[in-house]
């Protein structure tokens, strides 16, 4: 069973700096993408962040400049760095990943169970 687990949510001041990790873990073959999305209240989910296997990365354009999405292969591990954080990023925050588990021969899409971070003016 592959598994994604989150940390590092919690409550900050506005400006203040939060580092998320998300470990996979699990008879895992490969990786490909790994992302991060956000759900505010009575808010649709909506992607943040994205890094793909080249370490290529992209944003959306409301964090741009301030958060910086990494990975760590060896350790199957995808982190956001959210720096200058406002109160508009409050939200569940979900690690998402398209991974190939090593009894099957295709990708399937997994998420995290969502860690809450919540910035206050």
């Amino acid at each position: 069973q592959v598994q994604l687990v989150e940390s590092g949510g919690g409550l900050v001041q506005a400006g203040g700096s939060l580092r998320l990790s998300c470990a996979a873990s699990g008879s895992i073959f490969s990786i490909n993408f790994m992302d991060w999305y956000r759900q505010a209240p009575g808010k649709q989910r909506e992607l943040v962040a994205v890094i793909r296997n080249s370490g290529s990365t992209n944003y959306t354009d409301s964090v741009k400049g301030r958060f910086t999405i990494s990975r760590d292969n060896a350790k199957n591990t995808v982190y956001l760095q959210m720096n200058s954080l406002k109160s508009e990023d409050t939200g569940v925050y979900y690690c998402h990943a398209q991974i190939a588990p090593k009894e099957a021969r295709y990708e399937y899409s997994y998420w995290g169970q969502g860690t809450q971070v919540t910035v206050s003016s």
